[in-house]
């Protein structure tokens, strides 16, 4: 039976990272990113998603309790596979987690995690986690293996990893896009059929995620630095609605 109805409406999990690294960029407290979160709750999030880096590079430690206090939505922790991160996510008990690939000199995440290389582990290190009372997500590239081995483990998520479609909207290169597509929707058709409720984030913007938002199975998309990016323009609620008009529209 399926999981989702394929005329329901999307979530849209705002991710608010990058106000964090603006306020890096110079030190103190501004600006806010309680205060983002709060003003993506008002503008009509369904939740809100930070990546607690092993480097800090820009939600700190302090954030997390902070944003959870702020807004009355579900908190989605991003974070790498590791003790420490396991710690602070048992001790704050975020409504989910979404394990990612990170390493220090990368810009942003690159590709997805490696679930099938890693399955025993990954069991073992997910297991607290769900106890715990989190929804536990594999950030993965839409890759069949990598599907399985997300279902294997135990998570109840899995978030495709829609970077590649992006780029080759970006280039132009229709051919590529295609295929990604392609791939993106038969891992949301894979996913759902064991059993993982299934989201899709990475680069999204007003002129790609009308087909992403199309693919029946995808319940939730995670979007932030596009986002953050459009508020300078026109403000954070602004950004937000139109992006759900947009995510709407190809709902429809």
């Amino acid at each position: 039976m399926p999981l989702t109805n394929p005329d329901s409406p999307l979530r849209l999990g705002v991710n608010i990272d990058h106000v964090a690294t603006l306020r890096n960029a110079r030190g103190g407290a501004d600006p806010d990113p309680a205060r983002a979160a709060l003003l993506a709750q008002q503008a009509g999030a369904d939740g809100i998603t930070l990546h607690l880096r092993e480097d800090r590079r820009h939600i700190r430690d302090a954030d997390l309790p902070a944003i959870m206090g702020a807004v009355n939505l579900p908190i989605n922790l991003e974070m790498a596979a590791t003790d420490e991160m396991q710690r602070i996510a048992l001790a704050h008990k975020p409504d989910a987690v979404c394990l990612v690939p990170e390493r220090r000199e990368e810009r942003t995440t690159e590709g997805g995690l490696d679930v099938a290389r890693d399955i025993a582990r990954l069991t073992d290190y997910i297991a607290p986690l769900s106890a715990a009372g989190a929804r536990v997500s594999m950030f993965i590239a839409p890759d069949e293996a990598q599907v399985e081995a997300s279902a294997k483990i135990g998570a109840q998520v899995v978030e495709l990893h829609v970077g590649a479609y992006c780029e080759y909207c970006t280039d132009g290169n229709d051919a590529a896009r295609d295929a990604e597509l392609r791939k993106l929707f038969a891992a949301a058709a894979l996913a759902q059929e064991l059993g993982l409720e299934v989201h899709a984030g990475h680069g999204l913007n007003f002129a790609n995620v009308g087909p992403i938002a199309a693919i029946p199975e995808v319940v939730e998309l995670n979007i932030g630095h596009f986002l953050i990016g459009e508020a300078v323009f026109v403000g954070l609620e602004a950004a937000i609605r139109e992006m759900r008009r947009q995510m709407a529209l190809a709902r429809m």
